[in-house]
């Protein structure tokens, strides 16, 4: 299983990333220098929305499509998933 993920940082930007370990990358991105040079300069990261997917192929696909968006429509996004989630 491969999630896609948003990551709100400190500074208030946006970090889009896949992964296999949700928790554990977030963490990364939180802690260690295995987390990405973006995040690590704008710690504290905070997860805001994510998604499974059945194979890397389709997490990447998305992973793109969601980079390609605009701050606005990604917000737009976040705010669909919680809504969803509640």
């Amino acid at each position: 299983m491969y999630y896609l993920y948003i990551l709100k940082c400190a500074d208030t930007t946006l970090y889009t990333g896949i992964t296999v370990d949700l928790d554990r990358r977030i963490k990364e991105h939180n802690t260690s220098k295995l987390g990405a040079k973006y995040t690590s300069a704008r710690r504290p990261v905070e997860l805001v929305y994510s998604k499974k997917f059945r194979n890397r192929s389709t997490a990447s696909k998305a992973e793109n499509r969601v980079k390609g968006l605009s701050r606005e429509e990604k917000l737009v996004l976040i705010s669909r998933k919680k809504s969803i989630l509640k």
